[in-house]
């Protein structure tokens, strides 16, 4: 099979990571892609990683190469595969939505997050959230799929064995991420300026940031009830990788959670539960598709503190959509994704 993939918005960090891994997959090959603000110019002339492996001209949103793809990946700002993404579906084109348009099921509860009306409501009733080790089957059926957040990949996959087993007080759950700088996009941002950035560290979005009704969302999904939760991001002096340090209170303080986990995941690739003792670092899954979790139970607190760790452009953006495709055209999850983490 040689799937024909199309990248709207192929200007950004996301669009350059699923170029990256994309060259590298058996079965798929990048055949167009566009950026309004960079049409006419080569890939590598953006990109100088991509020399000499890539002839790759940006093109404009509506070129006729995408139309002729199998599969279209947005990577834009939210607003945009809301309102394109049917004239591919229309003509038997699927879509993965790297953005949010799709992530929140209600449209009024979007709209309030997002600041514009949401005018797909069909769309978004059909969309498949695409987190495989939660809706894996749904996936392999759907035509549209809402990459999930980078943020909510690495707390939901750290929840989801304590949720679905009903091991929690579901009452009070924080999750205190952290992330690199490179999950604020590839724009001219004061904020991310080295002089700004380096040798700091930072909370920000605290009274509400875009992530938290899908976090709460799927939450709620998992445990079948009302969650009440506590979520503040905040940035890293590094260029990639998400920590998320969860805390939560057992029903039953004398449950051994690890055997949980380690069943929850025992057939997930992409999803490995460390050795009790040990503790996840960014570093380990740098530049790949996995997700690192560690469980720690703090006896004095009576807290239990979950440990979950992603490479944010991967796991959490590039590489779960590539993943979802996979899933998509009946092909084995991990091709073209078995890369492990940069070291050191």
């Amino acid at each position: 099979m040689n799937i024909k993939v199309g990248i709207i918005g192929g200007s950004g960090y996301t669009g350059v990571e699923l170029l990256r891994i994309l060259h590298q997959h058996p079965n798929a090959e990048v055949t167009a892609i566009s950026s309004r603000a960079l049409q006419g110019k080569k890939i590598s002339e953006v990109f100088p990683n991509m020399s000499g492996i890539s002839d790759l001209v940006y093109s404009l949103p509506d070129d006729k190469a995408l139309f002729d793809c199998n599969i279209v990946f947005f990577a834009t700002p939210h607003g945009v595969a809301m309102n394109s993404s049917e004239s591919f579906l229309d003509k038997g084109i699927k879509v993965i939505d790297l953005g949010a348009d799709f992530r929140i099921n209600d449209a009024d509860l979007w709209s309030q997050w997002y600041n514009m009306e949401h005018s797909q409501s069909a769309l978004l009733e059909e969309a498949v959230y695409g987190q495989p080790e939660t809706r894996r089957d749904a996936i392999k059926e759907a035509r549209l799929i809402a990459n999930p957040g980078c943020y909510p990949t690495a707390v939901l996959l750290a929840l989801k064995p304590l949720l679905e087993n009903h091991l929690i007080d579901t009452s009070n759950i924080i999750a205190d991420c952290k992330s690199g700088a490179s999950g604020a996009g590839r724009i001219a941002n004061q904020a991310m300026l080295l002089c700004e950035a380096s040798e700091s560290f930072k909370a920000y979005g605290v009274s509400g940031h875009r992530h938290f009704p899908e976090i709460k969302q799927e939450l709620e999904l998992m445990a079948g009830e009302s969650v009440g939760l506590t979520f503040v991001p905040h940035l890293l002096p590094m260029i990639r990788g998400i920590e998320a340090t969860i805390y939560v209170d057992l029903l039953d303080s004398s449950v051994d959670v690890q055997p949980y986990f380690e069943n929850a995941y025992k057939n997930e690739e992409f999803v490995k539960i460390l050795p009790k003792g040990t503790y996840p670092e960014t570093r380990s899954v740098k530049s790949s598709n996995y997700c690192q979790i560690a469980v720690q139970y703090v006896e004095h607190s009576n807290k239990l503190v979950i440990m979950s760790v992603i490479d944010n452009l991967v796991k959490g953006a590039a590489g779960q959509a590539i993943q979802n495709m996979n899933l998509m055209f009946g092909l084995k999850e991990q091709e073209g994704l078995s890369q492990i983490g940069l070291l050191p």
